[in-house]
């Protein structure tokens, strides 16, 4: 409620709050039906729900890796779902997944939300493929470090810049949430109409230069995950 209240009077547009358990896809389709109530269109659907933490895969229980497999990924398919049964079939609709490059090197400490981030990446062009027909276009977008965010906090951010270690990144630096909005609002908008299937990375570079130690990472992570 307090966040959509900060939207309209930032936009002076509507701003409907619902809240909804993504792994839940009853009360997905019950926010989605309050949706269409309030505003008889859905347009785009962002794709953002996840979980995460610095982690070694010997020390990650079972339940930890599920419970990140049941948010990131099985989240994404089932508002992806709801949404394509309740309104994208027969309206058409964009649907920006965000994923991340954890996967394309084999990211330490990040087994979990590596192998989710993945198997969205994957989703995306199976869904695109399929639902295309549809008038339906599926992206996903692969942010790097990005400042003022709870995963830049919580995965090690500040520790990167106390240790300099985004001057190894091509662009010099972190990234900042506008320019994931924009990213965000390229695949959402008309201007990337004939755009689908694909993965949009911004990272300033991050994954191609990063350095990927595990003995340093190993400082900020949890020693367990339940």
């Amino acid at each position: 409620l307090q966040a959509s209240k900060k939207l309209m009077a930032a936009t002076g547009q509507q701003c409907l709050p619902l809240s909804m358990d993504v792994r839940q896809p009853q009360t997905i389709a019950a926010a989605v039906d309050e949706a269409l109530k309030e505003f008889q269109r859905i347009d785009i659907l962002i794709n953002g729900a996840a979980g995460n933490f610095l982690c070694p895969a010997s020390a990650l229980s079972f339940n930890a890796f599920k419970t990140v497999i049941d948010i990131d990924t099985m989240g994404t398919f089932n508002t992806s779902k709801v949404l394509f049964e309740k309104y994208f079939r027969d309206h058409g609709g964009v649907i920006v997944n965000i994923t991340a490059t954890l996967s394309y090197r084999g990211q330490a400490l990040q087994v979990h939300a590596g192998a989710a981030k993945a198997a969205i990446d994957a989703m995306t062009r199976h869904l695109a493929v399929e639902w295309g027909p549809n008038n339906i276009r599926v992206n996903s977008l692969a942010p790097g470090p990005i400042t003022g965010t709870e995963g830049f906090r919580r995965l090690g951010g500040r520790f990167a810049e106390k240790s300099a270690q985004f001057s190894v990144i091509p662009l010099q630096r972190a990234g900042n949430k506008t320019e994931v909005a924009h990213s965000t609002l390229y695949l959402a908008s008309p201007l990337s109409s004939y755009v689908t299937g694909t993965t949009l990375v911004v990272d300033g570079g991050s994954w191609l230069t990063s350095p990927n130690s595990f003995s340093a990472l190993l400082g900020i992570a949890s020693s367990s995950a339940k």
